[in-house]
């Protein structure tokens, strides 16, 4: 007999560790969910958010969802648009993403290039891309781990890779994953580091190392 279908109101979500608990529509006891058991759904669950599912039990037996679904949401196999224009929507969101990223990475590469340049020092150069790759592995890894349950990439492992010079690269993964993009305290931290690699750069070109020079003088006064 196939499992009988439930509905209920997702009223806890812990997107850093991809689990939540529903509260059924019959007022019964909250059921587990985790994000392997929701399929293919085109974004992460939200409090508030009503779900079909149906029910098994674990093997410490407690009850948990499986073959849930977001109300509303439309699977990503589902064919919402003409195949033309789901086409166009690809290369659109593509266009903007590398007009973006081109734009952010403007100064530090023009900055790289004239420091490798006058001082014979190639490591920005370098650095960035290196960085950016391997930050952006570290992106996918750590979503990766979100959707199956796993032991997370610390977010200050991250943020340090990010200010090491792989802040392009977390900012590509970002957009394309859609991972780290919507948590406001981690996109804080994230666009504080891109100013500062941003300002060094336009100081470095345009202010005679005015600014950094300041810094260093307070600095070391402090």
């Amino acid at each position: 007999m196939k499992p009988a279908l439930h509905k209920g109101q997702l009223i806890t979500w812990k997107d850093d560790r991809g689990f939540g608990f529903i509260q059924p529509d019959d007022s019964s006891q909250e059921v587990f969910l985790h994000i392997t058991a929701l399929k293919d759904v085109n974004r992460r669950p939200q409090v508030g958010d009503f779900v079909c599912y149906q029910l098994t039990a674990s093997k410490d037996g407690k009850v948990r969802a499986f073959n849930a679904s977001i109300k509303g949401v439309t699977s990503k196999s589902s064919p919402s648009a003409a195949p033309k224009k789901s086409t166009s929507r690809t290369v659109d969101k593509s266009t903007s993403l590398a007009l973006k990223t081109l734009l952010l990475s403007l100064l530090p590469g023009l900055g790289s290039i004239h420091l490798a340049l006058t001082t014979g020092n190639p490591i920005p150069l370098i650095l960035y891309p290196v960085m950016s790759f391997i930050t952006f592995r570290l992106y996918a890894d750590d979503k990766s781990r979100a959707q199956q349950g796993r032991w997370r990439t610390q977010e200050n492992t991250l943020h340090l890779c990010e200010f090491m010079g792989g802040w392009l690269g977390a900012f590509v993964a970002q957009q394309k994953l859609h991972h780290k993009s919507s948590k406001v305290s981690y996109q804080v931290v994230f666009w504080v580091i891109a100013i500062l690699h941003i300002v060094f750069w336009l100081d470095w070109l345009f202010f005679g190392k005015a600014l950094i020079n300041l810094f260093f003088t307070i600095a070391s006064r402090g």
